[in-house]
Formats: structure tokens, C-alpha cells, sequence
């Protein structure tokens, strides 16, 4: 069956060597190189909105396909990765945390990192103008399964209400902050008017997930050019049962 590497980001950029929360970061230069691949390997890069399309049968999944997805809406996507996804046409969809805007990743101090500036509304509707989707990653940055009913609701309805309000178009995308989320976090999204929903489950994305539970393959700061065609190709098979919400 055909899939899609959904491919998870954070931050994007030059970092020094580090121990710890390694899939927050991502060297610019093997950044750089991933895209490359992407372009030379005849990967067809799509938007989130396009992979849900294909998803649902509406459009062929091409036999190679991606989606680029970076969490968090750190600043640094627009400094670094942005002018390389430029360079090579390729769409690409931030998940931005509705409440925190402006803000830092404060969630990092605690390991020691630094807390990076998140962009703001002004810079979220730059990257919006020149092509990037933006979804939703919260209001809050919460680990939603863990957390009841309605605070989930509060969470997933009024970040999505902050983000159309201020960017001027819907947002029907959403991405659970830590692939923290449960049967009730799926249907609580289907009921807020969510298209897609993305995990930290690690398989290849096909016809078979529920579009609100659709997993993803992390890049992380040792990941090389080798380490990311690996990832494309070979980590499809996920390691626990997926999310559905006939699991009721």
C-alpha cells in the first residue's frame, strides 16, 4: 500500500553538540542535505492539505511522498529552514502554539536548552504569505491525553479559533503537542472541525490511519543524509496499534 513519510522538524538551525532532547534540533547544513535528497531521490514533497487529500483517495499517492512538518513555530524556521524549502519549491506546514505566540519554548529550560523565541503573529503571517500552512499545536503546549475533557475542548477549540482570528484563514490541521492523545483528544478534534491530527508514532502514513492519528518519522540532531534516506524508506511499520475512533 502506498504511504507518506510525514516527516517531524522543530527547531531548524546552527546548535552545539548536545545529549539531550536531540529531536528539538536539527543542524541548517543537514537540513539542507535532507532537501537535497528529497529533490535527487524524486521525493514528491506535499502540503498537508494535499497529503489528506491523497489520503482519502481524492488524488493518487505518488510513489514517493513527504510532508514537512516543523512543531513549536520557533523563529528559527523562518530565518533557516524556510529560505531552503524556498530553494526547492517545497510546500511545508508549521503547527503553531496559539496561546504562546511571541513567546519562547520555555519547556526546554528544563533540560538545560535554551528557551527559543517562537514567532509572532506578524511572522506567522509572513511564512503563511509565502506558501507555508499553518496548524494548530494547542494553546497551551499541554500533554492533551493527559489532561480531561475540558480541558482538551478549551485547548483544541480556542486554538484554533486565536489562529484563524489572526491569520485570516482555517485551520483545519493539528498536531498533539509530545504525540500526547487519546480516543477522546480524536473525537473532541473531529468535533472542533480538524482535518488531519498528527502523532509522534512512528510509521509511514497511509489510507489505513485515521486522519486524526496520523504518525510521523522525527529528525533529530544526528540525523545525517544517510540517517534521513533510512528514515524515508525504511521505518514504516508501527510499533504499537494505531489510534482509530472506532475504538470508542
Amino acid at each position: 500500500m502506498n504511504g507518506l513519510s510525514i516527516f517531524m522538524y522543530h527547531q531548524v538551525g546552527n546548535f552545539p553538540r548536545m545529549r539531550t532532547h536531540r529531536a528539538s534540533y536539527c543542524d541548517v547544513g543537514r537540513f539542507r542535505a535532507q532537501m537535497r535528497a528529497l529533490k535527487w531521490l524524486g521525493v514528491e514533497v506535499l502540503s498537508m492539505t494535499d497529503a489528506a487529500r491523497a489520503l482519502r483517495g481524492e488524488i493518487p499517492i505518488p510513489p514517493r511522498a513527504a510532508v514537512l512538518t516543523f512543531d513549536d513555530g520557533c523563529r528559527n524556521f523562518l530565518d533557516h529552514a524556510l529560505p531552503v524549502l524556498e530553494e526547492h519549491g517545497f510546500p511545508a506546514i508549521v503547527y503553531a502554539i496559539a496561546g504562546m505566540v511571541g513567546g519562547r519554548a520555555d519547556w526546554l529550560s528544563a533540560a538545560g536548552h535554551e528557551a527559543a523565541p517562537l514567532m509572532t503573529w506578524a511572522e506567522l503571517r509572513e511564512i503563511q504569505r509565502r506558501g507555508i500552512e499553518i496548524g494548530s499545536h494547542s494553546l497551551h503546549h499541554l500533554r492533551l491525553g493527559e489532561q480531561d475533557r475540558i480541558v482538551q475542548e478549551a485547548e483544541l477549540r480556542e486554538s484554533k479559533a486565536l489562529l484563524q482570528d489572526k491569520l485570516g484563514t482555517e485551520i483545519t490541521h493539528m498536531c498533539y503537542p509530545y504525540g500526547s492523545v487519546g480516543i477522546e483528544t480524536l473525537h473532541i478534534a473531529a468535533s472542533a472541525g480538524y482535518e488531519t491530527g498528527v502523532t509522534c508514532q512512528r510509521a509511514k502514513a497511509t489510507p489505513a490511519f485515521d486522519l486524526l492519528a496520523l504518525p510521523r518519522k522525527a529528525i533529530s540532531y544526528g540525523d545525517n543524509t544517510l540517517g534521513f534516506a533510512w528514515k524515508l524508506f525504511m521505518k514504516d511499520r508501527p510499533k504499537r496499534e494505531a489510534l482509530r475512533r472506532s475504538q470508542t
